[in-house]
């Protein structure tokens, strides 16, 4: 199973890249196949036409048979318009009494065209408007053009209407199926649209809100360190002369408290930077209280701790953090 995987694979791309080119390029895929219906259906009978009707009507021959099959060019792209000009083409041909020809058989695409891309009435209508096309032109060949005998001609003329208005039913159908399909991947296309922008919104939140996590996380990092190294840096000053012993504590306070705030700083900016670029160490929590009751100690401050009661269950890290920074900022603001 796993190879016959592999093997489909690579034909699947190159399907869906012929596929998606047809549709970004349809209006030149359509015209060529119109040139080709014409150099089919047409051009072999062009060299007729001015040979048995002379100049003039040979060139409105086939100016007409040329509209039955040209505007195909624009069956999906305005397909109103084209189907009009093809059906008023079948009524002057009609009316006209020419003979049928191999272009006739493109009123099989308008209807097709017209199910499948039209609007709705111009769907129905071209259906019905074929059907009675169908219907008028062969009681007028076969009445009024070679046979006489009506018995024989009115067998003919509902077999042969049959047989063509099945074909043109196929036709709208297959047309009707290919809207519908069309409105179901429309439909698709425009869910998984919103869904892609819903999923961008929830990252671009995501996103924010991280930055504000860390905005406030270096914010109490800073605030904390750096009024915990004021207070040291002014009593090393007070003391340095008469206590250096006191003094070189003093600083060596102000070097552990500056080394500790600047690693924390590198661990909030490694989010920013690629996973695998950066390391990650668990962010404070109660635990590290006892750190903060020292290094305010440290910096001369008389302060004790006192617990109470027994933890039941280990809260969430969001808790333990938010504890931490609560008590960080107390330290602070006495700092102050």
């Amino acid at each position: 199973m796993a190879g016959d995987a592999e093997a489909g694979a690579p034909t699947g791309v190159p399907r869906r890249r012929v596929y998606a080119w047809f549709s970004a390029h349809r209006q030149l895929v359509d015209a060529l196949l119109a040139a080709l219906l014409w150099l089919i259906m047409v051009a072999p009978f062009v060299a007729g036409f001015f040979a048995d009707s002379g100049f003039l009507l040979g060139g409105a021959q086939t100016v007409l048979y040329s509209a039955l099959v040209i505007p195909l060019a624009w069956r999906r792209t305005a397909p109103t318009p084209s189907g009009i000009i093809i059906i008023a083409a079948y009524l002057i041909q009609y009316a006209l009494q020419l003979p049928i020809l191999l272009a006739n058989t493109s009123v099989f695409w308008v209807v097709y065209a017209l199910a499948a891309y039209g609007p709705r009435w111009l769907s129905y209508t071209g259906l019905l408007a074929s059907l009675a096309g169908a219907a008028a032109a062969i009681v007028s060949y076969s009445f009024f053009g070679v046979s006489t005998s009506l018995l024989p001609n009115l067998a003919d003329v509902l077999t042969a209407w049959l047989f063509i208005g099945a074909f043109l039913g196929i036709s709208w159908l297959m047309g009707d199926l290919a809207r519908s399909r069309q409105k179901i991947v429309s439909s698709l296309e425009e869910r998984a649209y919103r869904l892609e922008m819903e999923r961008h919104q929830e990252r671009e939140l995501a996103a924010a809100d991280e930055r504000n996590r860390i905005a406030r996380e270096m914010h109490d990092i800073v605030a904390h360190s750096l009024s915990v190294v004021i207070a040291q840096a002014d009593g090393a000053r007070y003391v340095a002369r008469q206590n250096p012993a006191v003094a070189e504590q003093t600083l060596k306070t102000i070097a552990t408290t500056a080394r500790e705030s600047l690693a924390e700083m590198r661990r909030l900016l490694g989010v920013l930077r690629a996973p695998e670029a950066t390391g990650t160490h668990p962010l404070p929590g109660l635990a590290q209280i006892d750190q903060l009751v020292d290094e305010l100690r440290d910096s001369g401050v008389a302060v004790s701790t006192e617990r109470v009661g027994q933890r039941r269950m280990p809260l969430p890290a969001g808790a333990e953090l938010a504890a931490y920074r609560f008590v960080q900022e107390a330290f602070t603001n006495v700092l102050k």
